[in-house]
């Protein structure tokens, strides 16, 4: 019988919506090895998409995120100023085990989230087997 499906923490993403070309963001975010991925959309927007190493919990990534946000250059922040959205996105696989499952976040954490203007929003992915994945 195989092992129960385990909830876990899967990554954090830090999710952005600009209306300028946000280069200045994703050269300095590239320069503090995190990964960014840009989306120019239909809509005239850039949807960026941030992430740094997946750690065991979500406060290790966040404030990796953070502190390559508290280095912005000038340039860097005014970019950041024009997101109309800038979210850590914080992602759980789902399972069966174990019983009870909790991670947080400290004061700390919490209140530069707020400074820079960031809100907080979770995603949790169901189990799927493996045979109903598609490859």
């Amino acid at each position: 019988m195989p092992d129960p499906p385990l909830i876990q923490y899967r990554n954090t993403d830090l999710d952005l919506v600009c209306d300028v070309a946000p280069s200045p963001l994703v050269t300095e975010f590239d320069a503090h090895d995190l990964y960014v991925h840009v989306q120019a959309g239909d809509d005239g927007l850039f949807y960026v998409m941030c992430e740094g190493d997946n750690e065991s919990e979500p406060e290790l990534n966040i404030v990796r995120l953070l502190d390559a946000i508290d280095a912005l250059s000038e340039l860097g922040r005014e970019v950041w100023r024009r997101c109309s959205k800038r979210e850590f996105n914080v992602g759980y696989d789902c399972g069966d085990e174990p019983w009870s499952f909790n991670q947080g976040l400290s004061n700390d954490v919490l209140r530069r989230m707020a400074d820079c203007g960031a809100t907080f929003r979770m995603t949790l992915y169901p189990h799927r087997p493996e045979s109903d994945r598609q490859s």
